[in-house]
């Protein structure tokens, strides 16, 4: 339980995600109040989020301590000098990935294609299918996925209700792509099978989709654009489950 004024410590823990639904709410109400500390905090989770799209795979590495976004900003704070924190955090990333951390972010870097929504396909292969790279967020008792979600696409559609199909949103994860930041939100039936919702920019060139769907192998994407994003629908193929999301016309 956080007490009030919060220290540091319960900050960062609020913009890691580590505090419980009640005392996030309770800053929450906190911050609104407050806003200087407010300021603060959502520059630290802007932060974190570029960190997280810079490191994408490298994020497979084993466990660092000099890799905790909390560490990093507080060694960031008492630089001095801008440009030397922005140095120090690459020489970091540069120094503990190395060659496998190279390979580790090319899983999660996809390049360009002719077919639409191909990041989005491999995204769900190696998270959803795969479990290669772990969740940034996961929801918890009275948990709020959309809420996650509009920390980094403030302005995007808002998420898929699954719930007639007897889906529910269970996890998101942060991506890196050509076009920019991605984030990928897992859905999870009863039985454990699993469809996710993908977002991300149309890139430079601003290349908006028309609805449509494609097969990729044993998945199937539906895409559309709206509100400035690409957005996907990514599903096992010829199974049950891509009937009951077909008739839930909820996206």
């Amino acid at each position: 339980m956080i007490s009030l004024p919060p220290s540091e410590r319960d900050l960062h823990a609020y913009v890691d995600h580590q505090l419980s639904d009640a005392d996030r709410r309770a800053l929450d109400t906190w911050l609104a109040s407050h806003p200087d500390q407010a300021a603060q905090v959502r520059a630290w989770q802007q932060d974190a989020q570029q960190l997280r799209a810079a490191l994408g795979g490298a994020l497979l590495q084993p466990a660092n301590p000099a890799l905790d976004p909390a560490m990093i900003r507080q060694r960031r704070k008492r630089q001095t000098q801008r440009h030397l924190a922005s140095a120090a955090v690459l020489l970091m990333a540069v120094g503990i990935g190395g060659f496998s951390g190279w390979q580790a972010r090319e899983m999660t870097l996809v390049r360009p294609s002719l077919l639409p929504m191909t990041d989005a396909l491999q995204a769900y292969r190696l998270i959803a299918q795969q479990g290669m790279l772990p969740a940034d967020y996961k929801v918890a008792d009275n948990g709020d996925m959309q809420r996650w979600l509009d920390r980094y696409f403030a302005r995007a559609s808002r998420l898929p209700d699954l719930t007639a199909a007897g889906f529910q949103p269970v996890s998101g994860r942060l991506l890196s792509t050509d076009e920019g930041p991605a984030a990928m939100v897992i859905y999870e039936d009863g039985g454990g099978h699993k469809v996710s919702f993908y977002v991300r920019p149309p890139g430079p060139k601003n290349t908006f989709l028309p609805r449509g769907s494609r097969s990729d192998g044993d998945l199937q994407a539906q895409y559309w654009s709206g509100g400035g994003y690409n957005y996907a629908m990514v599903s096992p193929v010829d199974t049950p489950v891509t009937s009951l999301l077909k008739q839930s016309q909820s996206f």
